[in-house]
């Protein structure tokens, strides 16, 4: 049975064409570390590594930083934890959106046990933030605004632009977690006025698991304590945390091999169009998200959630299946079809309350640059016969 990937906000597949072969490459040639090795191969390999942060500053133009201010990380959630961690004092309050993956919400509630406070900005029942609301919110001790860029529950997009005006006014620091929407939508560091922006560099960049970062603008730096030190490589003569970047947050051996496979897949994405890739997802999302209006406008088998709509939303759709328990559906899907998902609540509790999807969740399909309308119109067949929306004339098994 041929399989159908549609599990993109997850991770995503397939990587950038060249990406497997670096790795490779490395892991087979010259796996030297970099900042420890006198030596041209180590010398070669640090080149590789500042190009790519100076890829990643180009992505998201962040033209008032340099290179040194791009931050390599495990993950993006790891980038998360050291900015909200190393930031936050007791006494500090945040601002977040109602539609908050727990990247973001594990870290502050994490924190309410030291002094922190904060408060969530209201969403409506499609996930968009109610920002007028967020004046009410503030308070003396409010610090900094931190949301994700596009929800991975039901792809709803923050008005961005118009935070980034509210914390100006406000004078606060804004993070931008940008898991489902870096490589996907262009994404300008200097017209949102962000403080940092975290990415992940396994989703829309598609590069390989294991790689993230943030950008951080230079006023930022001293209000934030590093969350984890260790050797750097550099002014090894002292046992103090360096001051200069990126050594003050990037200690330990990085993931070498990771940022060699995420440079060549940011390589790939500038020799490609972004806008005309998010098109084509976009149009994806539209075929699933009409066919299902089309054949079931009551939601009776299969029920949309959040918008139905392209408006302000990335390529990833939720739905609710009444008739059929949803865990069930997502095995049938797989077993049956060859469709991959993902079930439940998707790390991100908080979003399915505000989505009215809590406790039971829902199952998410996600597109990506390869998937094709086809695919999508299967998996919405798969659906229906699953779900009894319509009855369906033959066989319908994927790849049999």
């Amino acid at each position: 049975m041929n399989k159908i990937y549609l599990d993109q906000a997850s991770t995503s597949f397939p990587k950038a064409p060249s990406v497997a072969d670096t790795v490779y490459h490395y892991l087979s040639n010259s796996p030297v570390n970099v900042s420890r090795g006198s030596y041209e191969a180590a010398y070669s390999v640090e080149e590789k590594i500042f190009e790519t942060r100076e890829q990643l500053r180009r992505l998201f133009h962040f033209t008032s930083g340099k290179n040194k201010n791009v931050i390599f990380t495990p993950n993006i959630t790891t980038s998360l934890n050291i900015l909200l961690k190393g930031l936050l004092k007791p006494g500090d309050h945040v601002l977040v959106s109602s539609m908050e993956h727990n990247a973001v919400m594990r870290p502050l509630v994490q924190l309410q046990k030291h002094g922190i406070s904060f408060d969530r900005i209201p969403c409506a029942p499609d996930g968009s933030l109610l920002l007028d609301q967020a004046d009410s919110l503030i308070k003396p001790s409010t610090r900094l605004l931190v949301c994700l860029h596009g929800s991975n529950v039901c792809g709803t997009l923050m008005p961005v632009e118009q935070i980034g005006e509210f914390c100006q006014k406000h004078h606060l620091f804004f993070i931008l977690d940008t898991a489902q929407t870096a490589g996907s939508i262009p994404i300008d560091m200097e017209k949102l006025h962000l403080s940092a922006l975290a990415f992940t560099g396994h989703k829309g960049l598609r590069g390989p698991q294991g790689t993230g970062g943030f950008l951080i603008r230079n006023e930022l730096i001293p209000e934030i304590t590093p969350l984890i030190s260790g050797g750097t490589g550099s002014i090894s003569h002292t046992e103090e945390v360096p001051d200069f970047l990126p050594d003050r947050f990037e200690p330990g051996t990085p993931n070498i091999p990771g940022i060699l496979g995420l440079h060549a897949a940011l390589s790939d994405l500038e020799q490609s169009s972004m806008e005309e890739t998010f098109r084509h997802e976009l149009k994806l999302t539209e075929i699933f998200i009409e066919k299902i209006l089309d054949a079931d406008p009551d939601g009776k088998h299969i029920r949309i959630i959040g918008k139905k709509d392209l408006k302000n939303r990335c390529p990833v759709a939720s739905v609710q299946t009444p008739g059929i328990d949803m865990a069930l559906a997502a095995y049938e899907l797989d077993s049956t079809y060859g469709i991959m998902t993902r079930v439940g609540l998707h790390c991100a509790p908080s979003a399915h309350k505000t989505l009215g999807t809590y406790p039971t969740g829902t199952i998410r399909f996600s597109f990506g640059p390869e998937n094709t309308q086809s695919e999508i119109e299967q998996a919405v067949e798969a659906l229906f016969r699953i779900t009894g929306t319509r009855q369906i004339e033959g066989d319908f098994i994927h790849g049999i």
